[in-house]
């Protein structure tokens, strides 16, 4: 009885606010964040709607030893610039004569504690690849710094992981809008891929491949025509294209490279696929809570996309890799010897069939496969998506104003859901009026996609939840402290690439690395901005944009680069391609444009010169590149006999 009645206790103690620790007497208040940081500055704020607070009086905040002199104005005093030196700070608000109005008490910590949380999140998930366990762990952790340093505040933070932290991060519209979007999309794709609608578009496509530089832009406009989702894109196009390949002696590696590059590049920066319910969900609750910049998340992400140097500049790379029939390194020995052997496979290569096959993701052969049937949902997607944003735009800034200030000013959550929902009621009705789906069939359909968006929901979830934590132990504030005056913020895109990059190459997760990196990176480079006088002036704003682009690019860079990744491993499998292989032959593909991207096109544009430019000469570079070292393997080999597309298929997992 003890016992139940001690834990029902600390569950209810550790279930209380943990935001704001707010004292009053009589009725003067003080406002001080719930944890405050050694060495860091911070504002407290003194409310006095009865005017208590005599000026007359010479009235000061005391914290110790330190004062500071209140000004109240319009029953409110606002204290900038407070700074603690140790221990759990006492604040009291009280007349020159020792009169105290008011008292309160926070939670210390040292500055180097805030940034625990994200540390072991991105350690967890180096060592045991194990990102929903990393973000778990870092949401815990930074629960407990909460309550400060001690044994019992594990406990406390354990036990507001989830009624506080993850149930605060769905009680948000915001939040639960994405996770409905998703679910509806992923439903969408499971609908279109039952129906036959996705392998109609890939029938018609694969019809044009007869020659190898053919079969190889095939492969590549097809990458691009599935955009809706990398893992559905992955599956469809390996399947598909591996017979024409074959056929025309293109290397299993070859096959997996144009697979692989295509498939994430094109759903991160496209405007509407199962990526950009993830991705605006982070951006729009990483500025959530920055100071003097009230930008919607949409209008962010669509600005970033002229930043996603990495992901342009791949897509680039494969199509001038596929148009010019040049190759260098591993694959250009691999494509001599399918070119020259018929070999399509190195002698003793592992190939297999993919084990993520699902029987319920395919359509039925005895019924038609019609290509319309993909394109019309996901026309009404994108086109809802755009006149949603408009109308919710319109509303808010009125006929007359500029498109661009009607689209930033539109509500992007409640027009996607606008959108997913017409879409997914438009291919429900397209397949049960052809009869090619019965209504049960079409709702099992519609939830083994929807189901297939549950992991990466989790990760995001975890994700807002531990932005809320850094937020509460003012993590970015500490960060600012210590860089803010020597790290220059014009660099702070590349090196949010790399760090990105080395952290989804060591877990092959870039869903996960998104959800952990991005809710630092941009209230980091936004404070350093403040630090160093440049959130004033708009034309400044692109460093928010090209970090939110460069957090998306290093994670698919690191993706592409991993031989844990699971759209690489995927890849190798609906390939039929040795998966050591694949990595092999990829990875001298994918440095350089890093390299590129990086070097210019992130730092470039950080020091504010045109990200059209940069784009345009890392696009003259990577093509003197490939003709300086690329060399053709093969004389033009014909396609002989027929080829029938295999069904296509959809896989769920983690990104």
């Amino acid at each position: 009885m003890v016992l139940f009645a001690t834990t029902l206790a600390a569950i209810l103690i550790a279930t209380g606010p943990a935001w704001i620790a707010q004292a009053q007497a009589q009725d003067v208040a003080i406002e001080t964040p719930s944890v405050v940081l050694h060495d860091v500055p911070f504002t407290v704020t003194i409310k006095d709607p009865a005017g208590d607070i005599i000026p007359g009086m010479g009235p000061v905040l005391r914290i110790g030893d330190q004062t500071y002199p209140i000004d109240v104005v319009d029953g409110e005093a606002t204290v900038d610039g407070v700074v603690i030196d140790g221990g759990d700070p006492t604040f009291a608000v009280a007349h020159g004569g020792g009169e105290t109005l008011a008292e309160t008490q926070a939670e210390g910590l040292p500055g180097w504690a805030s940034v625990l949380p994200a540390l072991l999140a991105i350690l967890i998930a180096l060592i045991f690849r194990q990102v929903i366990p990393a973000l778990f762990l870092g949401v815990w952790l930074g629960g407990s710094l909460a309550y400060g340093l001690s044994l019992s505040s594990l406990w406390y933070g354990l036990m507001d992981t989830v009624p506080v932290h993850v149930l605060g991060a769905l009680n948000d519209w915001g939040h639960l809008a994405i996770i409905l979007f998703s679910l509806m999309v992923g439903g969408m794709v499971g609908i279109i891929a039952r129906n036959g609608g996705t392998a109609g578009i890939v029938k018609a496509i694969v019809g044009i491949a007869s020659t190898r530089q053919r079969a190889q832009l095939t492969t590549w406009g097809l990458g691009l025509a599935i955009f809706i989702d990398d893992y559905a894109n992955t599956l469809i196009v390996g399947k598909t294209m591996r017979p024409v390949t074959d056929k025309l002696a293109i290397s299993r590696e070859k096959l997996a490279y144009l697979v692989d590059s295509t498939a994430a590049p094109v759903a991160t920066i496209a405007l509407v696929t199962t990526w950009i319910g993830f991705e605006v969900g982070l951006i729009g609750d990483s500025v959530a809570n920055i100071d003097g910049y009230d930008e919607a998340a949409y209008s962010i992400f669509l600005k970033s996309i002229a930043y996603s140097f990495y992901p342009i500049l791949t897509l680039l790379f494969v199509f001038v890799v596929a148009m010019s029939g040049r190759d260098f390194g591993p694959m250009l020995n691999a494509e001599r010897r399918a070119a020259s052997r018929g070999l399509v496979s190195r002698e003793g290569a592992h190939t297999g069939e993919s084990a993520e096959e699902a029987k319920e993701h395919a359509p039925k052969p005895e019924k038609p496969q019609r290509g319309f049937n993909a394109v019309i949902p996901i026309v009404v997607m994108v086109v809802g998506t755009f006149v949603g944003i408009y109308v919710t735009g319109q509303e808010v800034t009125g006929p007359d104003a500029s498109i661009r200030d009607i689209v930033g000013n539109g509500d992007a959550y409640l027009a996607l859901m606008w959108a997913s929902l017409l879409a997914v009621v438009t291919a429900a009705v397209l397949s049960i009026g052809q009869g090619i789906l019965t209504l049960s069939e079409t709702v099992d359909a519609w939830f083994a996609g929807a189901r297939s968006m549950f992991f990466a929901m989790i990760i995001l979830t975890l994700a807002w939840s531990l932005s809320s934590v850094n937020e509460t132990i003012q993590t970015g504030d500490y960060l600012v402290s210590l860089l803010g005056g020597t790290l220059d913020p014009q660099l702070v895109p590349a090196i949010v690439f790399v760090l990105a990059a080395a952290t989804a190459f060591a877990t092959g997760s870039s869903w996960g690395v998104m959800g952990i990196v991005m809710p630092l990176s941009i209230p980091l480079v936004w404070a350093i901005m403040a630090a160093n006088g440049m959130t004033a002036d708009e034309s400044n704003y692109h460093l928010i944009y090209a970090t939110a682009a460069a957090v998306m690019g290093g994670a698919v860079w690191g993706d592409h680069c991993s031989p844990i990744s699971d759209t690489t491993i995927l890849s190798s499998l609906a390939s039929s391609c040795d998966h050591v292989d694949h990595v092999r032959t990829q990875l001298p593909y994918a440095v350089p444009v890093g390299f590129i991207a990086v070097v210019g096109g992130l730092i470039p544009t950080g020091y504010g010169y045109s990200w059209w430019l940069c784009l345009l000469v890392g696009a003259v570079v990577i093509i003197a590149l490939i003709f300086a070292l690329g060399r053709r393997s093969d004389t033009g080999t014909r396609l002989s006999g027929p080829v029938t597309a295999p069904e296509p298929v959809q896989s769920p997992g983690d990104r």
